[in-house]
């Protein structure tokens, strides 16, 4: 697919809308776009996703046989086209590797590694996920005008894609946080329930009155209502365990 004409490139678009526009897990959906990412060019090629937060860069989603320590050593020492395209925010291209003087530290790596090309573009999820899109090639040659272009548009669309995946998924989060604390607070109110219960028997009062006793209890104890009427629940399943 060296060569995107505008048909393609629309499907390329199309194709990575399709695999984006549902997910709500940003994991999964960087592993689809370093998927799509990695069909640019034609013959063996590989992609990556770097993505800089508050612990620093790293990778967050590259194709297998891609070697971990090919991408972690940019990280280490903060050069490497991934991250020179971080900082520029503008692609960074070398499609011959063997004659580029660039990298002194990370192109032997590449080279020693099969990558013979590479392409890097800034992609931007949030303000707080900030990165590249890395694209490498086992042939030099291969990365032409079009393709250059085709992965500045794709990285833009993906970012805008990619910060929707995001918010979906930290909505997600929050509603099961929400769902988990309005679970521990119906157990709770059943717990209570039957604190009142069994005030209510021990003292021939009425439910306010013992849930006043509890609660004047958890006053003096200076603790949770919660916790005082757990303990008096579970003091009277004891006794009645022994009992029996």
């Amino acid at each position: 697919m060296t060569d995107l004409h505008t048909v393609e490139f629309a499907a390329v678009l199309r194709q990575l809308t399709a695999r984006l526009i549902a997910s709500d897990d940003l994991e999964e959906a960087l592993e689809d776009l370093v998927e799509t990412a990695a069909d640019l060019v034609d013959g063996a090629s590989w992609c990556a996703v770097t993505l800089v937060r508050s612990g620093g860069p790293s990778t967050a989603a590259a194709s297998s046989g891609l070697p971990e320590s090919l991408l972690d050593s940019q990280y280490d020492s903060g050069a490497g086209p991934s991250m020179e395209a971080i900082r520029a925010r503008d692609l960074t291209l070398s499609d011959d590797l063997a004659a580029d003087d660039r990298w002194p530290d990370w192109r032997p790596r590449a080279l020693a590694a099969g990558v013979k090309a590479v392409l890097a573009v800034p992609v931007d999820i949030d303000s707080h996920a900030l990165g590249a899109l890395t694209v490498y090639a086992a042939e030099p040659g291969l990365f032409t005008t079009d393709v250059g272009l085709t992965a500045m548009l794709v990285a833009e669309h993906a970012g805008l894609l990619l910060s929707a995946v995001l918010d979906r998924e930290r909505r997600a989060g929050v509603h099961a946080q929400l769902t988990e604390a309005l679970k521990e607070a119906l157990t709770d109110g059943e717990t209570v329930n039957r604190a009142v219960g069994i005030m209510m028997v021990q003292r021939a009062c009425s439910a306010e009155a013992a849930l006043d006793v509890l609660r004047g209890t958890a006053g003096r104890l200076g603790l949770p209502l919660t916790t005082v009427a757990e303990r008096l629940v579970s003091t009277i399943e004891q006794r009645a365990g022994a009992a029996s």
